[in-house]
Order: C-alpha cells, then structure tokens, then sequence
C-alpha cells in the first residue's frame, strides 16, 4: 500500500467527470491496489471518506471509513465501504445540513444541506453487486464523494458561503460554541 498525493482544488481532474470501471477490471492487480492506497491515504489523512479523482485517478471509484454520529461520536451509521461506479437516488426531498470538509479543499469547513435519505447501488471490491440505504451525516459522505465523480466539490452546493471557515476558526468558534 502507499499513500497517494491528494489532488487539490484548482486541480483539472477534480473538475472531470469519472469514467466507469468496467466490471471485468474490479478484481485486476491495478484496482485493487488502487483501493488499497486509497484506504491507506484516507488513514493518513484523516478522512471519512475518498473519491479516487482525489488521488488523480479519473474513475467512478469512492470509499469510506466506517460513518460514526457526529454529535455522539461513538455510534455506527455505517460500516467502511467500497463503492465501484456507485449510483443514488434520493428517498427524499427533506435534506438536512451538515459541515463539510474536504481533503482536496485543505483546511476549510462549510455547511452543506443535501437530502436526508439516499439509497445507493454500487459493486464492491469483489465485482459484487451492493444496494443500501444511508441517512443523516451517512447520506451526507456518501454524497460528497460520489459528488466528487462528476467534478463536484462540496463548496458548489454551499448555498450561502457566510458558514466558510477555516478549521482553526471553525474548532474555536463554532465547534466549542456547542460545548459551552
């Protein structure tokens, strides 16, 4: 495994539309290694979910760490999961708003509304078919990188950039302000 250099906004590739892998390809040496790196670069970098246009691969390829509750911490919204040529429909019209953040946007935070409930159909690392269904912060991750796979970064569905912060300011004033 390695870690792979994280493609920044400003980068072409992150304003591309992904091409699809083709299903023969999933279980070949190239992508596989290609999702390992993948999950070693999100370790790394503390992520909870990566898209591979993030490490300059044009490829309808996404992951994610395993999804906890942002405001317990501690409760599982959803298990790891590898997502080859994913596809969502949203249950809902209700969204709900969450902070973003993004590791090809170093070191800024916004609020994101997205719908609530999504369900997703996707093939695993194995070339296995997978649906499920996401909610709350999940549906939130899921979306901000399948975003990813059609050239989209969290800041274009921020509708009213006055929430943009940088982190620092973020943890001071907005993350401590729901502590006190």
């Amino acid at each position: 495994m390695a870690i792979r250099k994280i493609a920044r906004l400003g980068h072409p590739v992150l304003r591309q539309r992904a091409r699809e892998i083709p299903l023969d390809l999933i279980a070949t040496p190239d992508v596989q290694q290609l999702i390992d790196d993948m999950q070693e670069t999100m370790r790394e970098y503390e992520g909870v979910g990566l898209a591979a246009p993030q490490v300059h691969e044009s490829v309808r390829l996404a992951i994610t760490a395993d999804i906890y509750d942002p405001g317990t911490g501690n409760t599982l919204l959803l298990a790891g999961k590898v997502l080859v040529n994913p596809e969502i429909t949203f249950l809902t019209r209700a969204e709900e708003a969450y902070w973003e953040g993004c590791l090809s946007v170093p070191d800024l935070r916004g609020t994101v509304a997205r719908p609530r409930e999504i369900a997703v159909k996707a093939y695993d690392r194995e070339g296995r078919k997978v649906e499920f269904q996401a909610e709350g912060f999940a549906a939130t991750v899921i979306q901000h990188e399948f975003d990813h796979l059609d050239g989209i970064v969290f800041l274009d569905r921020m509708r009213d950039l006055k929430s943009l912060s940088f982190i620092k300011e973020f943890e001071r004033y907005v993350a401590d302000a729901g502590n006190e």
